[in-house]
């Protein structure tokens, strides 16, 4: 299989993965640790938080510091992928 074909193969792969949940889903996309708080709510009504955060910066800058986290993370991937796939070049072609 070429390297074309497969890069369109991976590219309509991921497209579909980031596709097919969005027409799934029916509704709000609400994060895991408010779901988490209305299961613990409804399962125990009378349950205390025993920690509270130590900072609660508004909506905004928690968006922005969750996509700081995001692109972080998406660099270390990418760096991480250049490094195996040079050491690969280096092996191969000494």
């Amino acid at each position: 299989m070429r390297t074309r074909t497969k890069n369109l193969l991976l590219l309509a792969g991921v497209v579909i993965l980031a596709a097919f949940p969005l027409l799934l889903v029916n509704g709000d996309f609400g994060g895991a640790d408010d779901a988490a708080a209305k299961a613990i709510d409804t399962l125990d009504p009378s349950y205390k938080r025993w920690f509270l955060p130590l900072v609660q910066p508004p909506a905004e800058t928690e968006s922005m510091l969750f996509a700081l986290q995001a692109a972080i993370g998406a660099g270390f991937i990418g760096y991480a992928i250049g490094w195996f796939k040079g050491r690969r070049s280096r092996r191969e072609n000494p």
